[in-house]
């Protein structure tokens, strides 16, 4: 289990050779993460029995950080529309300019990130349609009970115009068009906004909202946001933590460099990354586990089944079994769904996952 610091007494660090700070004197605190029941739902939903997820509080000895993770109010109220605005309004996007309308109400998404914009505010009712992800559950379940019920479009990256055409939508939001047919193909069926790639999420997010009238809302949801991560640093001393974050795939070891979507939340909060983790992403073995993987404390995600059937192999290896993050039983396992994502919901759930983790250990 994981003992979280948000009750625990302040904890003293000092500074080792090469400029590495290790945690001394943790003090045992309550808040013990057990296997829990998922409540899940945007907006008032909520989940019946059938709905019930089961985790392992413990994945080859890494603390599973989430496990009681409340999404009831994932997906705020419905915000208003942006004010001004006649019938529809002129948006300028990656794919051209498109006349949508100013408050939309059947939207098809053909990403995460503009499911989570559209949960993010409040429009998560909206939507007529979605891509879908693949495993057991159709989208990801930090979004709540709610969007499970949202009617497929075809898998994510392969969304299926003639299905998207019999949801009748007013607005599509999406980042890459379908390769039947192309961005020509959906804006037959209804107003359609793309965004461009390469872009920051934040950057995504103001797009999508945009697309759907919501500048000042998405403004709000933004600031308020900066304002959480901003304030959480301080209370956590978050800048005398330096955290390893590590992805594993059916057949790689990935540090996640400072491009990835959680690289990004941590620098929002004020962590610090070890010194071989502050550039662009790379791919490692174990042979580099203690020079290139180490860290005060290790995050890890896995990508899918055959993701963490490899990162299990890692974690139980000599060579990451030695590192001090492991040894001070500080590694901690987090949700692929969300770390490796893009979106403000998921950047405001990786918050949560921070302070129930950061100055934490696990005890099982």
């Amino acid at each position: 289990m994981l003992a979280s610091a948000r009750n625990r007494t302040r904890f003293r660090r000092t500074a080792e050779p090469g400029g590495r700070v290790r945690s001394r004197g943790f003090v045992v605190a309550a808040a013990l993460l057990c296997a829990a029941v998922l409540t899940a739902g945007c907006a008032e939903k909520t989940d019946d029995a059938s709905t019930i997820i089961r985790t392992t509080t413990n994945i080859a000895g890494a603390g599973v950080v989430g496990a009681a993770r409340d999404t009831a109010t994932a997906c705020p109220l419905p915000s208003a529309p942006d004010a001004g605005s006649g019938a529809t309004r002129t948006v300028t996007h990656t794919a051209g300019v498109s006349q949508v309308p100013a408050d939309p109400q059947r939207i098809v998404v053909l990403t995460t990130s503009a499911l989570d914009a559209a949960c993010a505010l409040g429009l998560w009712e909206r939507v007529a349609g979605a891509v879908t992800l693949d495993g057991d559950r159709s989208q990801p379940m930090y979004l709540g009970y709610g969007v499970l019920k949202v009617p497929s479009v075809g898998p994510i990256g392969q969304a299926d115009p003639a299905r998207i055409a019999e949801l009748k939508p007013d607005l599509i939001l999406g980042d890459v068009a379908p390769a039947a047919g192309g961005y020509d193909a959906l804006s037959k069926i209804a107003p359609t906004v793309l965004i461009g790639a390469g872009g920051s999420w934040q950057s995504d997010f103001a797009a999508y909202s945009a697309g759907m009238n919501r500048d000042g809302a998405a403004e709000i949801a933004l600031q308020n946001y900066l304002t959480e991560a901003h304030d959480l640093g301080p209370a956590l001393n978050a800048r005398q933590s330096q955290a390893s974050v590590l992805r594993f795939t059916a057949g790689t070891t990935q540090v996640q460099g400072s491009e990835t979507f959680a690289a990004q939340v941590l620098s929002d909060v004020g962590v610090q990354r070890p010194t071989a983790q502050r550039g662009p992403s790379f791919d490692i073995t174990e042979a580099d586990l203690a020079t290139k993987a180490e860290g005060d404390l290790i995050y890890v995600m896995f990508d899918g089944p055959d993701g963490e059937q490899h990162g299990k192999q890692v974690l139980r290896s000599d060579q990451f079994e030695e590192l001090g993050a492991s040894t001070d039983k500080r590694v901690f396992a987090v949700d692929d769904k969300i770390w490796h994502t893009t979106g403000i919901t998921a950047a405001r759930a990786i918050l949560t996952d921070l302070r129930n983790s950061l100055n934490g250990y696990v005890t099982d």
